[in-house]
Protein backbone atom coordinates (compact mmCIF):
# COMPACT_ATOMS: atom_id res chain seq x y z
CA UNK A 1 0.00 0.00 0.00
CA UNK A 2 1.25 3.44 -0.95
CA UNK A 3 -0.19 6.35 1.04
CA UNK A 4 -0.08 9.66 -0.81
CA UNK A 5 -0.90 12.99 0.85
CA UNK A 6 -2.15 15.67 -1.55
CA UNK A 7 -3.70 19.11 -1.69
CA UNK A 8 -5.66 19.97 -4.82
CA UNK A 9 -4.17 23.49 -4.99
CA UNK A 10 -0.59 22.19 -4.94
CA UNK A 11 0.90 22.27 -8.44
CA UNK A 12 3.56 19.77 -7.34
CA UNK A 13 0.88 17.35 -6.17
CA UNK A 14 -1.13 17.80 -9.37
CA UNK A 15 1.92 17.07 -11.51
CA UNK A 16 2.63 13.97 -9.40
CA UNK A 17 -0.75 12.29 -9.91
CA UNK A 18 -0.07 10.69 -13.32
CA UNK A 19 3.46 9.45 -12.52
CA UNK A 20 2.30 8.20 -9.11
CA UNK A 21 -0.58 6.22 -10.61
CA UNK A 22 1.69 4.79 -13.31
CA UNK A 23 4.20 3.68 -10.69
CA UNK A 24 1.49 2.10 -8.53
CA UNK A 25 0.03 0.32 -11.58
CA UNK A 26 3.43 -1.10 -12.54
CA UNK A 27 3.80 -2.59 -9.07
CA UNK A 28 0.12 -3.50 -8.61
CA UNK A 29 0.10 -1.34 -5.46
CA UNK A 30 -3.11 0.28 -4.26
CA UNK A 31 -2.95 3.98 -3.41
CA UNK A 32 -4.46 5.39 -0.23
CA UNK A 33 -5.05 9.06 -1.09
CA UNK A 34 -4.97 11.34 1.95
CA UNK A 35 -5.60 15.05 2.46
CA UNK A 36 -2.92 17.44 3.61
CA UNK A 37 -3.54 21.19 3.24
CA UNK A 38 -0.61 23.29 2.09
CA UNK A 39 -0.18 27.03 1.81
CA UNK A 40 0.35 28.19 -1.76
CA UNK A 41 1.49 31.78 -2.06
CA UNK A 42 0.77 34.00 -5.03
CA UNK A 43 3.71 35.72 -6.69
CA UNK A 44 4.22 38.81 -4.54
CA UNK A 45 4.12 42.32 -5.92
CA UNK A 46 7.26 44.28 -5.16
CA UNK A 47 7.11 47.71 -3.55
CA UNK A 48 9.03 50.51 -5.21
CA UNK A 49 11.95 50.04 -2.80
CA UNK A 50 11.97 46.28 -2.37
CA UNK A 51 14.29 44.62 0.07
CA UNK A 52 16.63 41.82 -0.97
CA UNK A 53 14.36 39.36 0.83
CA UNK A 54 11.24 40.59 -0.99
CA UNK A 55 13.03 40.42 -4.33
CA UNK A 56 14.29 36.92 -3.55
CA UNK A 57 10.77 35.68 -2.69
CA UNK A 58 9.40 37.04 -5.97
CA UNK A 59 12.22 35.57 -8.08
CA UNK A 60 11.90 32.21 -6.32
CA UNK A 61 8.09 32.11 -6.81
CA UNK A 62 8.46 32.95 -10.50
CA UNK A 63 11.16 30.29 -10.91
CA UNK A 64 8.99 27.63 -9.24
CA UNK A 65 6.13 28.46 -11.61
CA UNK A 66 8.40 28.16 -14.65
CA UNK A 67 9.63 24.75 -13.46
CA UNK A 68 6.07 23.54 -12.79
CA UNK A 69 5.00 24.79 -16.23
CA UNK A 70 7.89 22.94 -17.85
CA UNK A 71 6.90 19.65 -16.15
CA UNK A 72 3.25 20.23 -17.06
CA UNK A 73 4.21 20.65 -20.72
CA UNK A 74 6.13 17.36 -20.60
CA UNK A 75 2.95 15.67 -19.36
CA UNK A 76 0.85 17.55 -21.93
CA UNK A 77 -1.08 19.29 -19.17
CA UNK A 78 -2.15 22.90 -19.32
CA UNK A 79 -1.09 24.56 -16.10
CA UNK A 80 -3.01 27.76 -15.41
CA UNK A 81 -2.09 29.34 -12.09
CA UNK A 82 -4.90 31.26 -10.46
CA UNK A 83 -4.13 34.90 -9.62
CA UNK A 84 -4.82 34.04 -5.98
CA UNK A 85 -4.68 30.40 -4.84
CA UNK A 86 -8.19 29.28 -3.93
CA UNK A 87 -9.14 27.26 -0.89
CA UNK A 88 -9.54 23.50 -1.12
CA UNK A 89 -10.34 22.61 2.47
CA UNK A 90 -13.90 21.41 1.85
CA UNK A 91 -12.81 19.12 -0.99
CA UNK A 92 -9.91 17.83 1.12
CA UNK A 93 -12.23 17.07 4.03
CA UNK A 94 -14.57 15.24 1.67
CA UNK A 95 -11.63 13.17 0.44
CA UNK A 96 -11.19 11.87 3.98
CA UNK A 97 -14.89 10.89 4.17
CA UNK A 98 -14.84 8.77 1.01
CA UNK A 99 -14.68 5.04 1.62
CA UNK A 100 -13.05 2.71 -0.88
CA UNK A 101 -10.99 3.78 -3.87
CA UNK A 102 -10.60 7.57 -3.93
CA UNK A 103 -8.70 7.81 -7.21
CA UNK A 104 -11.58 9.04 -9.39
CA UNK A 105 -12.40 11.76 -6.87
CA UNK A 106 -8.75 12.85 -6.64
CA UNK A 107 -8.51 13.10 -10.42
CA UNK A 108 -11.82 14.99 -10.65
CA UNK A 109 -10.86 17.45 -7.91
CA UNK A 110 -7.44 18.22 -9.43
CA UNK A 111 -9.02 18.72 -12.87
CA UNK A 112 -11.73 20.94 -11.40
CA UNK A 113 -9.18 23.15 -9.66
CA UNK A 114 -6.49 23.41 -12.33
CA UNK A 115 -8.47 23.24 -15.56
CA UNK A 116 -12.02 24.31 -14.69
CA UNK A 117 -10.98 26.85 -12.03
CA UNK A 118 -13.70 25.50 -9.74
CA UNK A 119 -14.15 26.63 -6.16
CA UNK A 120 -13.31 23.56 -4.07
CA UNK A 121 -14.65 25.25 -0.94
CA UNK A 122 -18.16 25.46 -2.45
CA UNK A 123 -20.48 22.70 -1.11
CA UNK A 124 -22.40 22.38 -4.41
CA UNK A 125 -19.17 22.00 -6.41
CA UNK A 126 -17.71 19.41 -4.05
CA UNK A 127 -21.00 17.49 -3.83
CA UNK A 128 -21.06 17.38 -7.64
CA UNK A 129 -17.47 16.04 -7.75
CA UNK A 130 -18.42 13.38 -5.22
CA UNK A 131 -21.54 12.42 -7.21
CA UNK A 132 -19.59 11.97 -10.43
CA UNK A 133 -16.69 9.99 -8.97
CA UNK A 134 -17.74 8.01 -5.91
CA UNK A 135 -19.65 4.72 -5.75
CA UNK A 136 -21.62 5.85 -2.67
CA UNK A 137 -22.21 9.60 -3.16
CA UNK A 138 -22.94 11.93 -0.26
CA UNK A 139 -23.42 15.65 0.27
CA UNK A 140 -20.36 17.64 1.28
CA UNK A 141 -21.24 18.84 4.77
CA UNK A 142 -18.86 21.68 5.76
CA UNK A 143 -18.84 20.73 9.45
CA UNK A 144 -18.10 17.06 8.86
CA UNK A 145 -15.50 17.85 6.23
CA UNK A 146 -13.74 20.34 8.53
CA UNK A 147 -13.53 17.77 11.33
CA UNK A 148 -12.29 15.06 8.96
CA UNK A 149 -9.62 17.38 7.54
CA UNK A 150 -8.46 18.44 11.01
CA UNK A 151 -8.08 14.79 12.05
CA UNK A 152 -6.24 13.91 8.82
CA UNK A 153 -3.92 16.91 9.13
CA UNK A 154 -3.03 16.05 12.71
CA UNK A 155 -2.30 12.43 11.75
CA UNK A 156 -0.17 13.50 8.76
CA UNK A 157 1.81 15.98 10.83
CA UNK A 158 2.46 13.25 13.42
CA UNK A 159 4.05 11.24 10.58
CA UNK A 160 6.23 14.22 9.62
CA UNK A 161 4.31 15.39 6.54
CA UNK A 162 5.11 19.05 5.81
CA UNK A 163 4.18 19.44 2.13
CA UNK A 164 2.32 17.75 -0.70
CA UNK A 165 2.79 15.41 -2.34
CA UNK A 166 4.07 13.26 0.48
CA UNK A 167 4.46 9.50 0.22
CA UNK A 168 4.40 6.94 3.02
CA UNK A 169 5.58 3.42 2.30
CA UNK A 170 7.24 0.76 4.45
CA UNK A 171 7.26 3.12 7.45
CA UNK A 172 9.24 5.68 5.44
CA UNK A 173 8.20 9.19 4.47
CA UNK A 174 9.15 10.94 1.23
CA UNK A 175 8.26 14.56 0.46
CA UNK A 176 8.03 15.38 -3.24
CA UNK A 177 7.56 13.52 -6.51
CA UNK A 178 11.31 13.47 -7.17
CA UNK A 179 11.46 10.43 -4.88
CA UNK A 180 9.27 8.26 -7.14
CA UNK A 181 12.23 6.14 -8.39
CA UNK A 182 13.19 5.26 -4.82
CA UNK A 183 9.55 4.60 -3.93
CA UNK A 184 9.41 2.28 -6.95
CA UNK A 185 12.33 0.31 -5.55
CA UNK A 186 10.51 -0.06 -2.25
CA UNK A 187 7.33 -1.19 -4.03
CA UNK A 188 9.37 -3.74 -6.00
CA UNK A 189 10.93 -5.11 -2.82
CA UNK A 190 7.49 -5.45 -1.20
CA UNK A 191 6.12 -7.40 -4.19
Amino acid sequence: MLTVHVDFKSPAAWLAIGPTQALADRHDAPIDWRAFPVFERPIPDLPEKASIGETHRKVRAESRRRIFSKYAALQRLELQFPDEPKGTELALGALELISGDRTAYVEAAFTAYWQDRADLDDPATVTSLIAQSVAEPFAADPGQCAMALATATEAAEALGVVDAPAYCIADQLFIGREHLPWIGELLASEG
